[in-house]
């Protein structure tokens, strides 16, 4: 399983209208400034790139320790708002919404998806994968 596979089951699990795994994806693809799709690394780079407030609140997700708290105008300030635009629009909610869930959710994939101040870069072994998505997949957001 990929990051992407992992970010779309914790988005199916955090928002109702993510109720598909096609549609889950799509929306997380319209985060993503290239082409690619979804790209969590690009997704820190873009908080950490912010500066700031929210560059040190990025810099909390990523290390080992508590993790603060993101608004949602820090979301559309760093990942963009027509790119949240476009995710909302694939999930059938408004940008304003839509920002408020990503509040929650993409500080807890950038933190669960992390260790010591980085991203895990390998995701090849099955049982850290079930692990992950064991640790998502419980409602908190």
């Amino acid at each position: 399983m990929t990051f992407k596979g992992l970010a779309t089951q914790v988005l199916m699990s955090k928002i109702e209208r993510a109720n598909n795994s096609d549609n889950a994806a799509a929306a997380l693809d319209k985060l993503s400034g290239s082409s690619k799709g979804f790209d969590l690394a690009e997704i820190v780079s873009e908080f950490q790139g912010a500066g700031g407030d929210v560059a040190r609140k990025a810099k909390s997700w990523l290390a080992d320790g508590p993790n603060e708290p993101l608004s949602a105008s820090q979301v559309q300030d760093a990942v963009g708002s027509n790119r949240v635009a476009g995710f909302a629009k694939k999930l059938g909610m408004d940008r304003n919404e839509a920002s408020e869930k990503l509040a929650k959710i993409l500080p807890e994939l950038i933190d669960k998806s992390s260790q010591g101040g980085y991203l895990i870069n390998s995701v090849g072994k099955k049982s850290f994968l079930a692990g992950l998505t064991s640790r998502f997949l419980k409602k908190t957001a």
